[in-house]
């Protein structure tokens, strides 16, 4: 599976000379299309291993997200792009399945960013990444990234069903739970867990890899992967093969080594750890998803 490294070095120089909340920023209308190919066998069963899946079965609900993430990557660090990626902050992720995939069937994925919507905390861009088998759209993710920056006129398009500026993406009878579901295990987590993960996905964000890389970005020991977290929930489901849709939002980092207690019940799910909690999402079908049932 490529890596982001390139991209990583390309964010590095383009990042100085990009501010995030320009007036008339727009994005740019290209799209990254990766040819239908077979998924590779070996950092498959890496990420199922690192991310607790047990089954031999179906492809996780996560794991074209994190194919197509490389060219994520490459869209986000080119010259057009009008967010600077240092210092991007991944906020959610919505997962949608629309039929079982196995890892035999070749994907062909499309990646491109959709919008820039206003934050209380600064500028949001959605990206979107699109799995199709023979032309059918088969799954899709919605991923949003803050760009933090100080707003020079206060917000007045807040949308409807938001309290704190960030966009309504469901209806708010689907919402997050209001309250905090039991805790269901506990895990500890070591500290080259970035690194197994990132071995495995591709993702070597140097905040994941060390203390050293971490400081270098403010964060005082390596942060384990967003998406680990919402994998790793999803993997301790009774049924993660039978999950339609996933929304997580992301709270606050992990810091590893930690140990986080995962949390759930009927309305959704929880990871939290030393008194915060660091992620909180909910699953369903793609029925419940749109407000019919």
């Amino acid at each position: 599976m490529p890596n982001v490294n390139v991209s990583l070095v390309r964010a590095a120089v383009t990042s100085p000379f990009k501010r995030a909340g320009r007036p008339g920023a727009t994005l740019p209308a290209d799209r990254a299309v990766l040819p239908a190919a077979p998924i590779a066998t070996a950092p498959l069963a890496a990420y199922r291993r690192v991310c607790g899946y047990t089954d031999p079965g179906p492809l996780p609900l996560t794991y074209p997200h994190v194919l197509g993430f490389p060219a994520t990557m490459r869209l986000m660090t080119a010259r057009k792009f009008p967010l600077p990626v240092v210092g991007l902050v991944h906020t959610w992720i919505e997962v949608t399945r629309h039929r079982t995939l196995h890892p035999a069937d070749p994907l062909e994925l499309t990646v491109y960013a959709k919008e820039l919507t206003p934050h209380r905390r600064g500028t949001e861009v959605t990206m979107v990444t699109e799995a199709r088998l023979a032309g059918e759209l088969v799954r899709e993710s919605r991923s949003g990234y803050l760009s933090r920056h100080t707003r020079s006129t206060p917000r007045t398009d807040r949308p409807p069903g938001t309290t704190d500026g960030t966009p309504a993406t469901e209806p708010p009878a689907a919402g997050l739970p209001a309250a905090e579901p039991p805790a269901v295990a506990e895990w500890r987590l070591p500290g080259d867990l970035g690194r197994r993960y990132g071995a495995a996905s591709g993702d070597r964000n140097p905040i994941h890899l060390h203390p050293l890389t971490a400081r270098l970005f403010g964060f005082p020991r390596a942060i384990a992967h967003g998406m680990w977290t919402v994998a790793r929930c999803l993997a301790e489901t009774p049924r993660p093969d039978e999950v339609h849709w996933v929304r997580a939002d992301f709270k606050a980092p992990v810091l590893l080594p930690a140990t986080v207690t995962y949390a759930a019940d009927a309305t959704g799910f929880q990871l939290r750890g030393n008194g915060r909690v660091h992620l909180t999402g909910r699953t369903g079908s793609a029925a419940a998803r749109d407000g019919r049932s």
